[in-house]
């Protein structure tokens, strides 16, 4: 069991390589559609990680906290969408 723990682990490094370099990502290409795709990638990233650090730290309420990371990740989805749809049928927003 111990073997696996550290798989546990070293999948939990590589999402959080996978965070950090999506950081890097958004940072260089503010503004565009990519980066709205990127910030998404970090919820479902996020609920991965919180998965498997639960598994690796045997902690059961890690799978609560990443429900809750799916749902935010689905209202960012949601409120990005909406913004830039009314930023370009201009419908108001506060760009106008």
């Amino acid at each position: 069991m111990p073997e696996m723990i550290t798989i546990w682990w070293l999948v939990s490094i590589v999402l959080l390589v996978n965070i950090l370099v999506g950081l890097v990502f958004v940072t260089s290409r503010q503004g565009s559609p990519d980066a709205l795709l990127a910030v998404l990638l970090f919820g479902t990233t996020g609920v991965a990680l919180s998965l498997t650090l639960g598994r690796a730290l045997d902690q059961p309420r890690a799978v609560d906290i990443a429900l809750v990371f799916a749902l935010l990740t689905a209202v960012i989805g949601v409120a990005f969408a909406r913004q830039g749809w009314l930023r370009r049928s201009g419908e108001g927003g506060p760009e106008q």
